[in-house]
């Protein structure tokens, strides 16, 4: 139910080089620039051609050249205007006049549900729209591009749902695509049944159809957050939400509860789709919660992503957790003596690190993990994602060693077990504080075992709380200077995270 806004050319990055020593400088023309800027950024040529026009490379007097890379953003309307708009995601800046070219949304993961499909829907339309008075034949060509490129396989879903991709020998495209030098070569077509996306109020529903099949349905007062979908094709429905049409009824199946809407004569026509038998799962995503699972409303549900301030502002707690958690789990294969560490914890717990779940959890074996939460739609959403993770794995058997209880209640008891392993966030409130540092030192000393580890994010002064309670500090280090953080610069230059925070590697005993 909320607005999200297209600013085309919203976002402007300036880089400023200094030329004033280049013998020279004074002859250099955009062309110049434009064969620096791929040199430097590893990219062809063309691509910054493309990218880059002549107003985005200036060289003033003094030899100072400023160039300007735009993108067009995504914005959250809070009221349905851009006078109170929120940064969302960006792009590289379409050519909306003439649609030549596929883009991929950096920070995707901060899309609200559906956003992407949307804004492929727009692409799609106003391309139909170009190329309507060309034959199939000899309508334009598209290209996956942008500085730089992020395929990945969702992108591929994404792009082949609206367009037909071909090799340019023939063949697989899908490794071509894949390979980020080449993703370039392939050619995208306009598919002939592109998605269609049908509302009907009455049911508050949001159904969309290929073809004739119904592929996916959203309800838009579930709390769960979850599209119920069409597993015909995969055999598995995620979260056990799945879609189908039997005599003319749209049929959503959610686990045992089974619910039945008439299909609507606007969405055209419409086939049977009986859905598969799917398998069958000893416990579903709910069962993770160590008792009823949070009370979530569906605008919490639908709205649980992390947004990003588009300046130098800082940025909040939640959405700084994954530069952490993302990091820590690149860092531990990458270093034998935690990844042996790891791989021998049977106890396990995680406080606080709500926004980022998933990637403090390892599914290399069974093992027991304490979750303590504070912000339950993000809880709601990563149970649901660790679940899909299990059942996919075949590990559903796994599920009763994983618990996710609301820390409100639970702390104190959670914290008098011991554990192999312990993930812990200070919240942003408690820095400052020095009976509240002093107080969470002792109690991760008095959880861990002997010779065990704890990843923890504090302030400075935390080291000191850390050192007096004999913990051995293995690894200090800021985030800002955290590669996950450094790339997430590379989309947005002005980031910036809370000055001294610090990630710390401890050690009992």
């Amino acid at each position: 139910g909320q607005w999200v806004g297209i600013k085309p050319g919203g976002m402007i990055n300036s880089t400023t080089l200094d030329l004033s020593q280049k013998p020279g400088w004074e002859r250099l023309r955009p062309d110049d620039l434009r064969r620096m800027a791929a040199q430097a950024m590893g990219v062809p040529l063309e691509e910054v051609r493309f990218f880059y026009g002549d107003d985005d490379l200036v060289i003033d007097p003094r030899g100072r050249a400023t160039i300007r890379h735009k993108k067009d953003v995504f914005f959250v309307l809070e009221d349905g205007t851009f006078e109170r708009a929120r940064f969302m995601a960006c792009m590289g800046a379409m050519h909306w006049a003439r649609i030549d070219f596929l883009p991929v949304v950096e920070l995707f993961q901060s899309l609200l549900p559906g956003t992407g499909s949307a804004a492929f829907e727009l692409i799609r339309g106003l391309y139909d729209d170009q190329n309507e008075a060309h034959p199939h034949s000899q309508k334009l060509a598209l290209r996956y591009r942008g500085i730089p490129t992020y395929p990945s396989e969702a992108a591929f879903r994404l792009f082949s749902g609206f367009f037909v991709p071909h090799a340019p020998s023939g063949g697989d495209p899908f490794p071509i695509f894949m390979d980020t030098p080449r993703s370039h070569e392939v050619t995208w077509l306009p598919a002939p049944d592109p998605p269609r996306r049908y509302f009907d109020r009455a049911h508050n529903l949001c159904v969309t159809v290929k073809g004739e099949i119904v592929q996916k349905v959203t309800v838009a007062d579930d709390p769960t957050g979850l599209p119920y979908a069409n597993a015909a094709r995969s055999g598995f429905a995620p979260c056990e939400r799945s879609a189908g049409v039997e005599r003319g009824m749209l049929v959503l199946k959610d686990r045992e509860q089974r619910t039945e809407i008439p299909v609507s004569p606007s969405w055209g026509v419409i086939r049977d789709s009986p859905q598969e038998t799917l398998p069958s799962y000893p416990v579903g995503w709910r069962a993770l919660f160590g008792g009823p699972p949070p009370q979530v409303t569906p605008a919490q549900a639908f709205s649980s992503v992390l947004l990003y301030p588009e300046d130098d502002a800082e940025i909040e707690e939640a959405p700084t957790q994954p530069f952490v958690a993302d990091y820590l789990q690149d860092t531990v294969e990458q270093r034998p003596d935690l990844a042996t560490h790891l791989a021998r914890a049977e106890q396990a717990l995680i406080h606080n690190f709500d926004a980022a779940l998933t990637a403090c959890i390892s599914l290399d074996r069974p093992r027991d993990y304490t979750i303590l939460y504070s912000r339950p739609e993000f809880a709601q959403k990563h149970a649901q994602a660790l679940w899909n993770q299990l059942a996919q794995a075949r590990h559903l058997d796994w599920a009763k060693r994983i618990r996710l209880l609301p820390a409100e209640g639970y702390r104190k008891p959670a914290y008098d077990q011991q554990y192999d392993l312990i993930y812990e966030w200070m919240p942003f409130s408690h820095f400052g504080q020095a009976t509240r540092l002093e107080e969470i030192a002792r109690t991760i000393a008095g959880a861990l075992r002997s010779g065990s580890l704890a990843f923890m994010v504090g302030p400075q002064a935390l080291s000191q709380s850390l050192q007096a309670q004999r913990l051995r500090i293995l690894q200090m280090e800021p985030v800002e200077t955290l590669p996950t953080f450094r790339m997430h610069q590379t989309i947005l230059p002005q980031a910036r995270v809370k000055p001294g925070l610090l990630l710390y590697v401890v050690r009992s005993g």
